[in-house]
């Protein structure tokens, strides 16, 4: 038989006050190499999302530095080997696909550009 452990509120307080240094505790545990959020949750007592929470709090928030996407140039798979057209493809995530075949001058270049600029606001 499993062996349960029962916790008793005798106060008027139906919620459980945390301190910070106790935070702190179960952050630092669920931060350690190898330990997931809900096994680090089940130890000390609390629902997963609150030891999100507390990372939060206490981390802050991850945000990704900003940047730019990677960009990789590759030779085309399908194209005929002695191909002397150029061609210019262009994705935004899943939402545009834009391409442009043949000789692109300048000023197709220049209108694709100023598309797109005009799409994102």
């Amino acid at each position: 038989m499993a062996k349960a452990e029962v916790e008793v509120i005798t106060s008027e307080r139906r919620r459980r006050h945390w301190s910070r240094a106790d935070k702190e505790r179960v952050v630092a545990a669920a931060l350690q190499p190898g330990a997931t959020i809900l096994r680090v949750a089940r130890a000390f007592g609390v629902h997963s999302s609150q030891v999100f929470r507390w990372r939060q709090q206490l981390c802050g928030k991850e945000t990704p530095p900003p940047g730019f996407a990677a960009v990789t140039i590759t030779a085309d798979p399908h194209a005929p080997a002695a191909r002397t057209q150029g061609l210019i493809e262009v994705e935004i995530g899943a939402e545009a696909k834009i391409r442009i075949s043949d000789a692109a001058d300048a000023a197709t270049v220049t209108a694709v550009i100023a598309a797109l600029r005009a799409g994102s606001r």
